[in-house]
């Protein structure tokens, strides 16, 4: 039997309520699980609470989806990492460098235009003025919005985050698999990882133990994200998912269930030097004297915060879902100085 770890649960316990955390903290290692808790309401108004089996949207911490989907493709033989954009899709991107490549667009150091720069934008929401979000169901749908404009610098030059890049990769998935890209994921990757709860579920048409989205306003009143995101997640985010079908997630990718091993190794290699890191392919890295100590994913939408990590030597899984918009992170420091 697990022993307890008090003083984690005490320190946990504490931060949840210094930070009014909405969400779940699953926390895991080899040997099973460490800690796992839901707070706070996945419908305010009906004063439902969060489970721990409650689905949440999680942003782009589901870019590594996408990821593994191309990386699937490359090992079935049907695109390689140099595959250029411009040999891929039919559609019209007439200022864009000929030689991006799928390692590019994985990387965000294509040098494409975004359709939300978060160096230039603050608010997401913005963009659904011109461009309504119940519009947003396709990845086509985010087409306009990016591809008549300039390229931003060289491809390979450098790491700058990229939104645009991710539904381009989708839009590759689509066309080489011939199927939708949800579909894709639901298929390949969530299937075999056994993520049975999890999906790119419709904003009008959320399952049941689905967690709104909350946006909390200065003067102590909220409201939902359900006008403030795309109506339906896509290849740059807005999937939905259980913390444990998380943690499924990272266990069927290290244990070599979704991607070889070799393919493994080539994800999770750090490719491109960020601000504060290394990026593989849809991934963060974390390095402390040259070794490798974490990879991890994260997403921010206004109403959804997310941060999951793992840890390369514990092979400790940290996955901690939030329907606010902000608290998982500061959650996933302290378990870190914690275990």
């Amino acid at each position: 039997m697990k022993v307890k770890n008090v003083e984690l649960e005490t320190k946990l316990a504490e931060k949840v309520s210094e930070l009014d955390f909405s969400g779940v903290i699953h926390v895991e290692n080899r040997t099973g699980m460490i800690h796992t808790s839901a707070h706070g309401f996945s419908n305010r108004a009906e004063s439902i609470p969060n489970t721990t089996n409650t689905r949440f949207g999680i942003a782009s911490g589901c870019k590594l989806f996408t990821a593994i989907a191309i990386c699937q493709l490359v090992e079935r033989g049907s695109i390689s990492f140099h595959s250029k954009l411009s040999n891929l899709l039919d559609h019209s991107f007439p200022h864009f460098d000929e030689e991006v490549t799928v390692r590019h667009l994985l990387t965000h150091s294509s040098g494409i235009p975004d359709y939300f720069d978060e160096d230039v934008m603050d608010d997401f929401e913005e963009l659904w003025v011109k461009n309504p979000m119940y519009h947003m169901r396709k990845l086509e749908d985010f087409l306009p919005l990016f591809q008549d404009q300039q390229m931003k610098f060289n491809p390979g030059e450098k790491f700058h985050y990229n939104n645009a890049g991710y539904i381009l990769l989708g839009l590759i998935i689509e066309k080489v698999a011939g199927v939708p890209f949800t579909d894709f994921v639901e298929e390949d990757i969530f299937k075999p990882a056994q993520m049975k709860d999890s999906g790119y579920f419709a904003l009008d048409c959320l399952p049941a133990k689905t967690a709104l989205g909350y946006i909390d306003k200065e003067d102590g009143s909220w409201k939902t994200n359900n006008y403030s995101i795309p109506i339906k997640g896509g290849a740059d985010g807005g999937a939905y998912v259980t913390a444990g079908d998380m943690a499924k997630l990272w266990q069927s990718l290290m244990n070599g269930k979704l991607v070889s091993k070799e393919m493994l190794a080539t994800m999770t290699t750090p490719w491109i030097q960020t601000d504060n890191g290394y990026y593989g392919y849809g991934l963060w890295i974390e390095k402390s004297e040259g070794t490798i100590v974490k990879y991890h994913v994260m997403g921010y939408d206004p109403g959804v915060s997310f941060a999951s990590g793992y840890y390369p030597e514990s092979e400790m899984i940290v996955v901690i879902p939030s329907n606010k918009e902000r608290g998982p992170h500061k959650l996933m420091y302290l378990i870190e100085k914690n275990i």
